[in-house]
């Protein structure tokens, strides 16, 4: 009798080789989420009014975090205005016979998509999965910014995040100072070897830490100033202080012998090109000894600063009491209720929310004294209302009806064609004595158009003119012969802004 014996079960193999190679993993699907916002650029320009296809949107934003990362400070951070003038001969190199008005508005449309303004946190959140500890595939939010605007003495200014350096110089979650200490010996490597384009990136590559270095330091400063207690001045601030002032001392003495070498290759290069990029690179070891200088003034402040807002923060009047968050704590909970369960809630909350209310009590004193006054005569329609005295108002203007509706014909021009003013008013001429000096007129108006009102009153179409230093010649006006031309207004951010405020 032979007795057949069921077959071993076959063990899945495992999802994940172990948490090391899945925290790999997870470190490339957060540092591909921070170039996301990059490549949706490219995608959504094609929801702008107009032709934008010609311009390249990630270039543009790297560029733009590229800006920001090298004109902030310690405290301020980078001027909006600054970054966009900066941003525009980027944005004219790529489409040169485009008005100047259409390059701008690229420029403050990338930047503003970095900064992430049509959001309620102006953060962007990419989720990506990882294996927990039992095997279980979990999903996880990645919140993460690229450009933010932070306050600072009544102004605000823009500053890049961590993870904007990350995706200007490639690498994620990298240890600054190790990071530091290779961008420096391979910059002093290049150098030697006369390889001055690489060590350009290389030096640019070593700035960035740099700027990554200072912003570490300036969050634990900041989180100090609001609750001395979340940050660990026992041990971990004061480690991390001891290690910045060896790191910023090494790094004084290993760029000031880069900065003798640079000037070395740079008075020894006989090409012009080479010159050009050692005087470069000087001047980038330069900037990065100055941010150097400055961190570490600003380590030697932290414990003085500790000791301060330790001292504020113990002896500080007790805050008062916290108000209700109507979003977190009301509106977010109830919304996936049903109706049934969501009004028992928000029933409960107005009736102890909306405060007490005196109720109405009738008093025989106030009851007797109501009845027993007479009623007061009064006339059935109220007092006579005097007779206004209206008295026309004469029609003195110099333009009629007829006038101003031909100017407005002869100025609706093309997008893309526009014309000068001595045309428009040989034209004008042509019909009407008086016509030209209703075309002069609309068109120095126009010299400064009111775009935030057109765009608030959903006007597809906005007039302009602009002076290029061209003398105007007319047997009948003088000054400048402006370029009078029509522009298209946003008619999809409008209709977006509408929506929104509706």
């Amino acid at each position: 009798m032979s007795v057949t014996l069921p077959a071993p079960a076959k063990t899945l193999p495992s999802p994940a080789p172990g948490p090391a190679a899945d925290e790999g993993l997870a470190r490339r699907l957060r540092a591909l989420a921070c170039t996301a916002p990059l490549h949706d650029l490219d995608v959504r320009k094609a929801n702008l009014a107009g032709e934008y296809g010609i311009y390249a949107m990630a270039e543009v934003a790297l560029a733009a975090i590229d800006l920001v990362t090298l004109n902030m400070d310690f405290d301020t951070g980078a001027d909006h205005e600054q970054i966009v003038a900066r941003l525009l001969p980027r944005v004219a190199a790529q489409a040169p016979s485009r008005p100047a008005a259409e390059h701008e508005r690229v420029a403050r449309w990338v930047l503003e998509n970095l900064i992430n303004v049509g959001s309620v946190d102006r953060g962007f959140r990419a989720i990506y999965g990882t294996f927990g500890p039992d095997g279980v595939y979990v999903r996880r939010d990645y919140d993460f910014k690229l450009v933010e605007e932070v306050p600072y003495g009544g102004a605000v200014y823009l500053r890049t995040t961590d993870e904007a350096v990350n995706v200007l110089v490639g690498a994620l979650d990298t240890d600054v100072t190790s990071a530091q200490i290779a961008a420096e010996v391979k910059l002093e490597v290049l150098i030697s070897r006369g390889r001055l384009a690489d060590a350009q990136l290389a030096a640019e590559q070593a700035r960035y830490r740099t700027v990554q270095y200072a912003e570490t330091l300036r969050r634990t400063l900041d989180a100090t100033r609001r609750n001395v207690r979340a940050v660990d001045w026992l041990q971990a601030v004061p480690d991390m202080i001891a290690e910045a002032l060896d790191h910023v001392a090494d790094r004084y003495r290993h760029e000031n012998a880069i900065l003798t070498n640079i000037r070395k290759a740079r008075d020894e290069a006989e090409e012009p090109e080479n010159k050009r990029r050692a005087a470069e690179l000087v001047d980038i070891v330069k900037d990065c000894i100055r941010r150097h200088t400055q961190l570490q003034s600003r380590l030697l402040d932290a414990g003085p600063l500790f000791r301060a807002e330790q001292d504020r923060q113990a002896f500080a009047a007790p805050a008062p009491r916290t108000g209700i968050d109507l979003y977190g704590q009301l509106v977010a909970p109830i919304l996936p209720l049903p109706v049934e369960q969501a009004r028992r809630v928000t029933d409960a909350f107005f009736a102890a929310g909306a405060g007490l209310r005196t109720p109405v009590s009738v008093r025989v004193a106030d009851l007797v004294e109501i009845l027993l006054t007479p009623p007061v005569e009064r006339e059935h329609l109220g007092a006579e209302m005097p007779e206004p005295d209206l008295i026309a108002t004469p029609d003195d203007s110099r333009f009629s009806e007829e006038q101003l509706a031909a100017a407005m014909q002869l100025l609706d021009l093309p997008h893309d064609a526009p014309r000068r003013l001595s045309g428009l008013l040989a034209e004008a001429r042509r019909s009407d004595a008086d016509l030209p000096y209703l075309v002069a007129l609309l068109a120095v108006h126009a010299a400064s158009p009111a775009v935030g009102t057109a765009y608030r009153q959903g006007e597809e179409r906005l007039l302009f003119a602009v002076d290029d230093g061209t003398q105007l010649e007319d047997p009948e006006f003088g000054g400048a012969d402006l370029i009078v031309g029509t522009a298209l207004l946003d008619a999809a951010g409008m209709a977006a802004d509408r929506a929104e405020a509706s």
